[in-house]
């Protein structure tokens, strides 16, 4: 199972949906948790379904601020335990064998001085828990020094909270892969500041109920917070799709599409049918090879983007990660008017 955890900093922008529905495409999720929608239950339920989810658990936001949203496929089952305006709790049963566990979308207290109320949310939640526990979100809070960079050194005091209360449930930080911050503002050397907000952390019992798990650090090209990713069953390959023929609008935004298709119409013969047949396997092959050149370029910038993260954030990585951004917002603005056609497809 994937599970997508994603402070997205708001879903108020038709584009802000559309960059989500690729990333989460990307990843062929089951379960999101999404911090800080700042929609009404009512927007959010149908930015939601724009996503794919029709199952979902809304909170709706506090005024331009704050808003939580679980929703997950039909594969699996998902029963509600408790929510807030911090948390969303859910107990899961995701195969044939009836294993369940519990699964917590967490959002700390942005405001220092509300902080330790989110920890004493998090040890009511552990009382009387007998489950595999996972809990994943933005906490707002780091477990080490060595998880800041920038900015104002981060008081020890808030430190030991946050350790303390991971103590106190008997949860242990599942590490990660990727960049090592996940959230990040200031565009200069100067005032660039990066920090570990966000994690998941989880119960013995869940760490034996899925010992391959990986967690990953994905790239974004929006948002100040990164989103996170969790396989429970580790790496799996893909399942590759059967390809049907269909001219996309996305093509005309080619430079070569109208030479293409006038050299393979002249190099045609036959009957009307016959030529018609033989351009168009001919655009399929030539799509098939353009597309794997676009995912190719979106594959070297989403890569070149996390070496670039990785680096110190001197005024010159900093100006190639806006360009680096930039250039892969344009190819997904591609891929988005394509994956557009195809969902209005198969709605006819």
């Amino acid at each position: 199972m994937k599970i997508i955890s994603w402070n997205v900093r708001g879903l108020g922008k038709s584009r802000t949906v559309g960059r989500l529905k690729q990333r989460l495409r990307d990843e062929n999720h089951v379960i999101i948790f999404l911090i800080e929608t700042k929609l009404s239950s009512e927007k959010m339920a149908r930015v939601r379904s724009r996503l794919g989810f029709q199952n979902r658990i809304d909170v709706a936001a506090i005024g331009r601020s704050g808003g939580l949203s679980i929703g997950w496929k039909h594969s699996c089952l998902v029963n509600l335990q408790s929510f807030s305006a911090r948390h969303i709790d859910v107990i899961i049963e995701d195969d044939s064998e009836g294993r369940k566990w519990r699964l917590t979308g967490f959002y700390g207290a942005p405001e220092e001085q509300y902080r330790a109320d989110s920890w004493n949310l998090l040890r009511s939640l552990n009382q009387n828990n007998t489950l595999p526990w996972l809990v994943v979100g933005d906490f707002n809070e780091i477990l080490l020094a060595s998880e800041k960079q920038g900015g104002l050194v981060r008081s020890a005091r808030q430190m030991d909270a946050f350790r303390n209360v991971l103590d106190d449930c008997a949860l242990d930080d599942l590490g990660y892969s990727g960049p090592w911050f996940t959230w990040e503002k200031g565009r200069t050397h100067a005032n660039n500041i990066r920090e570990r907000l966000d994690r998941g952390v989880a119960n013995s019992e869940w760490w034996d109920l899925f010992p391959d798990f990986q967690l990953k650090h994905l790239s974004h090209t929006f948002s100040d917070h990164c989103p996170l990713l969790i396989n429970t069953r580790g790496a799996q390959s893909s399942i590759k799709k059967t390809w049907h023929f269909r001219f996309e609008a996305s093509w005309v935004l080619e430079e070569s599409c109208e030479e293409e298709v006038k050299r393979l119409w002249l190099n045609s013969g036959g009957e009307f049918l016959d030529r018609l047949r033989y351009t168009s396997s001919g655009l399929d092959a030539w799509f098939k090879k353009l597309r794997s050149e676009k995912r190719l370029t979106r594959k070297d910038l989403t890569e070149k983007l996390e070496r670039l993260n990785n680096l110190i954030p001197t005024d010159d990585v900093l100006g190639d990660i806006l360009d680096t951004k930039i250039a892969l917002n344009f190819e997904m603005d591609r891929e988005e008017l394509y994956w557009e056609q195809r969902a209005r497809s198969n709605w006819l």
